[in-house]
């Protein structure tokens, strides 16, 4: 599947430079899952942003993208919560030391 499809984009459509451009947008500290950024792009193509992070993310603030849990994008943990740390992004622990970000107070929408 391409990055745009079931994006709602005709032929041409530019789905990856809209994601793009939305992370782009989401200040630090502040976050917004695959399926808001889908969301706000008019789609339900959460799997699509993920294709375009997975491609583009390395130039963008990759870890201002999480899963739907408040998880730091799998196999990325460490160097998110670098970053998580770096920005003041709100965390949550749990008793064993795992982390995942509070979505409640660091949800973002444009």
């Amino acid at each position: 599947m391409s990055p745009g499809a079931d994006a709602g984009d005709g032929p041409g459509g530019d789905f990856a430079s809209r994601v793009v451009e939305v992370v782009e947008s989401i200040p630090a500290g502040r976050v917004m899952t695959y399926g808001s950024i889908a969301a706000v792009l008019g789609s339900r193509a959460s799997r699509a942003v993920g294709q375009v992070m997975a491609y583009a993310g390395s130039e963008l603030p990759w870890w201002r993208v999480i899963r739907a849990s408040g998880h730091a994008p799998r196999d990325h943990e460490s160097r998110a919560l670098e970053m998580y740390r770096v920005e003041g992004t709100p965390l949550r622990w749990s008793r064993a030391g795992a982390f995942r970000v509070d979505l409640e107070r660091a949800s973002w929408e444009p």
